[in-house]
């Protein structure tokens, strides 16, 4: 199958490797061509916009970095929408308003072309590794056709509804996990100081109900460690935090933890660490209480 692949930065690139791998003639783009460059040179096909990814493909998957792109993506003047046939199929893997999807496929629908939203958790790992979890939006019929692809790239697949679903729940996802995030850097960081053995008080917060992957996966292989090298940036959990509030402005819904982790992201990043890893959480209470706050 010809697919196309448009944003190849640490999810896309990698996304784009394994479709190579298994067979599919792969049609790439990015704002920054040289971001293609080793997809190429493995076998892919540039094309130099998105409107000509579309023409050559019959599935377009695209991973950008928030609505902005995603909108400039889809409906521009040499958008997605602009090259693709009848019967195409656009999935964009990227957190983002469910609002915009939702008009995204409603002007899709008038060409004939099916939109899956279908925003990823697993990281850059899981994407390398073909292990990604995607929280998709759309008709069924349309992610039965994106399955084989779909599976080529991931483990599982949650159809959360119809268009918009995916990126509603994916917020819901991301604004519990970023509470977690914040909630664990205070609590290890009263351990540190009090002088508590942080290894100890991993294996005792990982044991029963306080049990979670933002301790025993993301803080044990990132922070505690002393690497932020990114996985998941700050920067991402900012933009993240800011769609979950609009969304619940939209529905009327209060969300008094997400402001407050805004308030910290907003704190963390205007401390320089805003590429960081977000488990750099960490460091503003570091500073603060002159701490260290790691796993040896």
């Amino acid at each position: 199958m010809n697919i196309g692949v448009i944003g190849t930065g640490r999810i896309g690139s990698r996304m784009a490797a394994n479709l190579l791998k298994a067979g599919h003639k792969v049609f790439v783009h990015d704002v920054r061509r040289e971001a293609t460059d080793a997809l190429v040179k493995a076998g892919a096909a540039w094309a130099d916009t998105p409107a000509r990814v579309a023409a050559a493909s019959d599935m377009t998957i695209a991973s950008l970095p928030g609505p902005v792109e995603v909108e400039q993506v889809a409906l521009g003047r040499d958008g997605v929408l602009a090259g693709a046939r009848k019967g195409h199929i656009y999935i964009d893997t990227t957190s983002s308003y469910p609002s915009l999807i939702q008009r995204i496929a409603a002007e899709a629908d008038k060409k004939g072309v099916q939109v899956i939203d279908a925003p990823l958790t697993g990281g850059t790992s899981g994407a390398e590794a073909g292990t990604l979890i995607f929280i998709a939006g759309g008709s069924k019929e349309a992610l039965d056709r994106a399955q084989p692809i779909l599976s080529v790239l991931g483990r599982k697949v949650f159809h959360m509804g119809p268009s918009g679903s995916g990126n509603a729940a994916k917020l819901v996802n991301n604004m519990l996990g970023q509470i977690e995030v914040y909630a664990f850097a205070e609590a290890l960081a009263l351990s540190a100081k009090f002088g508590l053995d942080l290894k100890q008080v991993v294996e005792l917060l990982s044991t029963g109900q306080t049990g979670s992957g933002i301790l025993t996966q993301f803080y044990m292989s990132k922070g505690l460690r002393g690497d932020f090298e990114p996985g998941f940036t700050v920067d991402l959990a900012f933009k993240d935090q800011t769609l979950i509030a609009q969304l619940g402005r939209e529905l009327g819904v209060p969300l008094y933890f997400n402001a407050l982790v805004l308030q910290r992201l907003a704190d963390t990043r205007a401390h320089g660490l805003g590429s960081k890893d977000h488990t750099a959480a960490i460091i503003p209470l570091e500073e603060l209480l002159k701490v260290k706050i790691r796993v040896e």
